[in-house]
């Protein structure tokens, strides 16, 4: 038997089967895209393997529909043929034929030969792809040179997408541009953000055709779709968006403008655009139901559904969905029950059923592998991650992350990488991070954009630098009172106004923090949405606790103890483990010096931290609870002493003396190397080299005295930023202690330990 391309698989399997007949089993997996001709291959495998007089079975489901089963032949070679369309490679059953258990006679050889969709490792591989272009003009023959080539390019050279559209082609009036109808028929076969080179192709040779000016317009508008996945084509998608719409409106056609509308918010996705788009969305339901496009109109429901969760009105949403999951299944729009199950799984992790979203998570799974949704493992595993993330349970997997970013370039999957190296304690790795994607995000759009910017606002508000966390807060401050949305809302990480917050909280504006906290409390607590109320609420009492208004503790408190509930009856382990507050001992906790690291021991906990800065600086603080020292003064290891006047270092007097002790070590000098005496010369030159550079650390921008000023701004950052990164070292081994040490400690000009509840009687240091 011959197919087409397939000589080398055949000759594979003919050898397997030569193997076979004379006594020796093996197996073989058959993979490949849906299409590629897997099922199609083993049915030639059966025939090659009757014509060596070889039995063959079917296992698994296709045992129970295969041909009837002979009576078995003792030591008869069998050919195993499993179509499961699964990775598995092992049997589901046994062949109908096999031997009863009391049976003396020896069972004989046998070979399996399997389609799958991947390869698991076990047995020969025979991977099959697209056709070449010659073999693929015998597979479609009586259509024109052009046709074909498009049809090769749409359907990747798969023999099932390709015979399906060429039928279509054969049925088409003469005057239908075939290149241009499957431009527009053609299903893309890339997943979303991903680029589909063949259908993109096509689409451009379309437009470079004489078309209708309805056709054109369609053609624009899903080119500029399809180009999504590009992120270096945003001034190209505008301008083909822009240009079908008006060819739409011109058309007169309520459907095409419909179309084209929906492909230009697929294109266009613009953050700032919820308001537009949720308008957009009434016009493509009003136009598709004047057209009578079914399918069109559950699309435009779908956009009103992701519009109403941007804006936070997550029960027109829920509503919005119900209509679009009714509308899309009468439709026959056979992905919108999996897209339909995201969504409600989604939404069911925000009001914190989270048993709720796994059942459904598993029935996403279920119906996107029978449907065929190519984002099926993709959305599963969006709402599995949340799940996880706020359970906290949850390692925090950094590399399939890091993977998406390989291949899907400009998407921002980094920034979500970053997010997750924080939660894995890996704060050097994602700080870097940090520093390197901020640039190309903030200057950025698209559908994945505001999650990349919550994600590096996580990332900002524990270890960002103030400029990155100030960066950060003004590009997310126009979105506040709004959730934080990835791409068709299959993800939502909660209100915009809680990241402002931890932002806000970062650069040391406890008022601003508090409000934004305080909005974002309001927005969770109407939505239902309790996994982000307890978050909020715990980010608050953090910041509550720091400052020294009347009533902040005791409100710090109710917020915590709410936070702790919610926590305790969702199961949020992650949550309750930094809402625990340290056991008071009313002992002593230990902050030494022992040899080169200094020691900590608090209540069964202990760390050894390196020495340097950081650690001297929180000695000093903590040696002199609820006193406010200077920055300056502690960098200088003073005693905490009144901060110094913004005067010059050094006035006018001294830097004369300075200038004319130079001229008399200069002389000396001089005397030094004329008498040859280089112990003196280089004593001479030591006091020397001081002086310069005393004189140097006292002079600013053009050679002006440099203010005391300058030197406590100077100071208080260097300190700050020893003294958090001490704190954060302690945290990851000792996490209660360090807990109590970031409720404690106030940074700025004035550095101050302000004991919270729940520390040690005192500490020894």
């Amino acid at each position: 038997m011959s197919l087409i391309g397939r000589d080398q698989e055949l000759s594979e399997i003919g050898a397997l089967l030569d193997r076979l007949r004379a006594g020796v089993g093996g197996r073989i997996v058959v993979t490949g895209p849906p299409g590629a001709g897997k099922t199609a291959l083993l049915a030639a495998a059966a025939e090659l393997a009757a014509r060596r007089g070889i039995r063959v079975e079917y296992t698994g489901d296709r045992a129970l529909s295969g041909p009837p089963v002979t009576p078995y032949r003792p030591g008869e070679p069998v050919l195993l043929l499993a179509d499961t369309g699964s990775a598995g490679i092992e049997p589901a059953s046994e062949p109908a034929s096999e031997l009863a258990p009391d049976s003396a006679a020896p069972p004989g050889p046998r070979a399996l030969l399997a389609a799958a969709r991947e390869h698991t490792g076990d047995g020969t591989e025979l991977r099959l792809g697209g056709l070449k272009g010659t073999e693929f003009a015998v597979l479609v023959p009586g259509l024109p040179p052009d046709g074909v080539h498009a049809l090769w390019l749409v359907s990747g050279g798969l023999p099932g997408p390709a015979l399906s559209l060429a039928e279509r082609l054969r049925g088409l009036d003469a005057d239908v541009d075939p290149v241009a109808h499957l431009a527009l028929a053609a299903p893309s076969r890339a997943q979303f953000l991903e680029l589909d080179l063949g259908l993109v192709r096509v689409l451009e040779a379309a437009a470079e055709r004489p078309l209708a000016p309805a056709v054109r317009a369609r053609v624009l508008a899903r080119l500029a779709r399809e180009l999504l996945a590009d992120s270096t084509a945003v001034a190209r998608r505008r301008d083909l968006a822009d240009t079908a719409l008006g060819l739409a409106r011109a058309s007169g056609e309520p459907g095409t403008v419909a179309e084209v509308l929906d492909s230009r918010l697929h294109a266009l996705w613009d953050p700032a655009a919820t308001a537009e788009r949720l308008a957009t969305a009434e016009e493509i339901v009003a136009r598709a139901r004047r057209a009578g496009d079914a399918a069109a109109e559950s699309r435009g429901l779908f956009w009103r559904f992701v519009a109403h969760a941007e804006a936070g009105d997550l029960a027109a949403a829920e509503a919005a969905l119900g209509v679009y999951a009714r509308s899309a299944e009468q439709a026959g729009h056979t992905d919108a029950r999996v897209v339909a199950l995201a969504r409600q799984a989604m939404l069911a992790t925000v009001r914190g059923r989270f048993d709720e979203a796994e059942a459904l998570a598993d029935e996403v799974l279920a119906a996107g592998n029978r449907a065929g949704v190519r984002d099926t493992e993709r959305l599963v595993g969006s709402v599995r991650h949340q799940l996880a993330v706020l359970r906290g349970r949850t390692e925090a997997p950094v590399e399939p992350w890091q993977r998406m970013a390989r291949r899907l370039p400009g998407h921002y999957f980094e920034a979500t990488a970053a997010r997750a190296m924080l939660e894995a304690g890996r704060d050097v790795e994602a700080g870097l991070e940090l520093e390197r994607l901020l640039p190309a995000v903030l200057s950025g759009t698209g559908p994945r954009w505001t999650g990349a910017l919550a994600d590096l606002a996580a990332v900002a508000a524990r270890i960002g630098s103030p400029a990155a966390a100030a960066a950060l807060y003004e590009a997310l401050l126009p979105y506040r009172e709004r959730l934080v949305v990835w791409g068709g809302a299959n993800t939502i990480t909660g209100p915009v106004d809680d990241y402002l917050g931890r932002l806000a909280a970062r650069l040391d504006r406890p008022a601003a923090a508090v409000g934004h906290l305080d909005a974002a409390e309001e927005l969770s607590r109407r939505l239902g949405a309790l996994p982000w109320l307890a978050l909020t609420l715990a980010a608050r009492a953090q910041v509550l606790t720091r400052r020294d208004g009347t009533g902040d503790r005791e409100r710090a408190a109710q917020d915590a103890k709410e936070a702790r509930s919610i926590a305790e009856r969702l199961g949020m382990d992650g949550l309750l483990h930094a809402l625990r507050p340290p056991a008071p001992s009313g002992g002593a906790w230990h902050w030494v010096l022992d040899g080169r690291d200094w020691r900590l021991r608090a209540d069964g906990e202990s760390a050894r931290i390196p020495d340097g800065r950081g650690p001297r600086y929180l000695r000093a603080l903590l040696a002199a609870p609820g006193q406010e020292i200077p920055a300056l003064d502690l960098v200088a290891g003073g005693s905490g002493l009144a901060a110094p006047p913004a005067d010059p270092l050094l006035d006018d007097t001294a830097r004369a003396a300075y200038r004319r002790r130079l001229a008399a070590l200069d002389e000396r000098l001089d005397a030094a190397d004329r008498a040859g005496d280089v112990d003196a010369a280089a004593a001479v030159q030591a006091e020397r080299g001081a002086l310069l550079a005393e004189l140097r650390r006292s002079a600013g921008l053009g050679g002006r005295p440099r203010a005391h000023g300058d030197e406590a701004e100077r100071a208080r950052v260097g300190a700050t930023r020893a003294l958090w990164g001490t704190v954060r070292r302690i945290e990851a081994a000792a996490p209660l202690a360090g807990a109590h040490l970031r409720a404690s400690l106030r940074t700025g000009r004035l550095m101050r330990y302000q004991p919270a509840p729940g520390g040690p009687g005192r500490w020894q240091v």
